[in-house]
């Protein structure tokens, strides 16, 4: 798969606006922003790797290595997660797994990847609160947000450029988001 598909505007702000709604609606409003209470929120089951047979281990690796959602002919969600990995690799699979849950993906498109890997990408260091800390360098960012250093590099770099080609004012669901992490 491409994961460095180029989303177009309209997608990426629907994006955006979908993780404010869904923040707003779970009552997400912590800093470091956790996958496993958004996916509890939700309602989505969550399978560690270490809890399948040696079978459902391979197949599970098969299909990725990071982990997948499921969702069943009943309507139940899964996210299948690989629990032996660092947990800053752990938690944003598991925000790139929910983004398939929350945009009604179906398949495996380059495009529904590329929707998944921006919604974990703004869903664990949204430019408007990165922006709260006024990070340095990519270190703040990961001590701050708990991400891997290399998240925290994309993450400054996406900061960067939402200062430079963003509004001037805070977009009307960035001003929602600020107001959830008041506290935070």
């Amino acid at each position: 798969m491409n994961r460095h598909k180029r989303l177009t505007n309209e997608q990426y702000e629907f994006i955006k606006r979908e993780i404010v709604y869904i923040f707003e609606k779970y009552e997400i409003h912590c800093i470091p922003i956790s996958g496993f209470e958004l996916a509890s929120k939700i309602g989505i089951h969550m399978i560690p790797y270490s809890s399948l047979t040696r079978k459902q281990l391979e197949s599970a690796c098969e299909l990725s290595n990071d982990g997948f959602y499921l969702e069943t002919k009943s309507g139940r969600d899964y996210i299948y997660y690989n629990d032996r990995i660092a947990y800053v690799r752990m938690n944003m699979t598991i925000l790139h797994e929910i983004g398939h849950c929350v945009l009604d993906h179906d398949g495996q498109s380059d495009n529904e990847e590329a929707e998944a890997n921006f919604f974990a990408k703004y869903a664990i260091a949204p430019p408007p609160l990165v922006d709260k800390i006024k990070p340095e360098c990519p270190i703040d960012i990961a001590n701050v947000f708990h991400i891997s250093y290399e998240a925290s590099i994309y993450a400054l770099d996406y900061y960067k450029k939402w200062l430079v080609y963003g509004n001037k004012d805070y977009t009307e669901y960035e001003m929602r988001l600020l107001n959830l992490f008041k506290a935070s």
